[in-house]
């Protein structure tokens, strides 16, 4: 009896804590009166790993990042894979768009880290949110038009808990808030004014905003919708990180109550926020 009971209570340990992993993320994403500011990795964590790949999802949840932004396009046999340029010239033994090549034909390219051929191919999105499933959220970044391929793999994997829906293309998100109002939307701003309308249209769980606006009078206001606030460290930020910067970067970064910030340094981003008491 021991032999067959074991590892089905093992199993179920492992799933119930990986489920509680995710959830304890979720919470803190949908809740508005917290103080904690969630990590969300750029491209998953692709410094030493190639960036949107499975490899760079796992080191995410290896160091305990909260979500993981990763960039989605559809093959021309509709199958959505992860890729963020135009052309896959940059990332992969390839050439040419993604969008005009087969499945077939695409996996047979392997990836490009730092110069270097890897053994990694091009990562379905399917595959992509069966290894962050129950382990950390996904900020889905949507580099194509055909939004129904994309909503179909999310459908299929029951994902929609952990996966929230990123553009700057409002007719885009327009399409997945028709196919379900239980999906979560993050709609870019590039003005307080177009925060006003994201916010009145979708009624979003976050917003993405620039640092040119991240003001008082538009956190304030996202806040005042129940929305959350999200704001990058790429650039300027991240180059102070890497300097050693940290906690006065990221004082600055938190100074108007961002709750969600994208990084490209998500170790010393995590070390920081919590030496600052903003991190769980």
């Amino acid at each position: 009896m021991t032999r067959i009971t074991l590892p089905v209570i093992l199993l179920f340990f492992v799933v119930f804590k990986t489920h509680a992993q995710v959830e304890t993320i979720r919470k803190e994403f949908l809740d508005r009166t917290s103080k904690n500011v969630l990590v969300a990795s750029h491209r998953a964590v692709h410094h030493q790993l190639p960036e949107n790949s499975l490899p760079a999802i796992r080191e995410a949840i290896r160091l305990g990042v909260d979500i993981v932004e990763i960039d989605v396009k559809v093959s021309r046999d509709g199958i959505p894979m992860l890729m963020h340029d135009g052309k896959i010239d940059r990332t992969t033994t390839g050439k040419g768009d993604l969008e005009t090549q087969s499945f077939e034909e695409l996996r047979k390219l392997r990836l490009v880290s730092n110069g270097k051929v890897t053994d990694e191919t091009i990562p379905t999105l399917e595959e992509a949110l069966q290894t962050a499933k129950g382990r950390i959220m996904v900020d889905l970044d949507l580099k194509t038009e055909r939004i129904d391929k994309v909503i179909e793999v999310v459908k299929k994997m029951e994902a929609g808990d952990f996966v929230f829906f990123f553009d700057s293309d409002y007719e885009i998100l327009a399409k997945v808030d028709a196919a379900s109002k239980n999906y979560m939307l993050m709609p870019r701003a590039y003005s307080q004014a177009m925060a006003d309308s994201a916010l009145t249209r979708f009624k979003p769980e976050v917003v993405h905003i620039d640092s040119k606006f991240y003001t008082p009078e538009v956190t304030g206001l996202i806040r005042s919708k129940g929305a959350r606030i999200w704001i990058n460290a790429l650039g300027t930020p991240d180059v102070e990180i890497r300097k050693g910067n940290v906690v006065e970067t990221l004082k600055s970064l938190a100074s108007q109550g961002a709750n969600i910030i994208q990084t490209d340094e998500p170790e010393k981003m995590i070390r920081g926020l919590r030496e600052l008491g903003l991190h769980r």
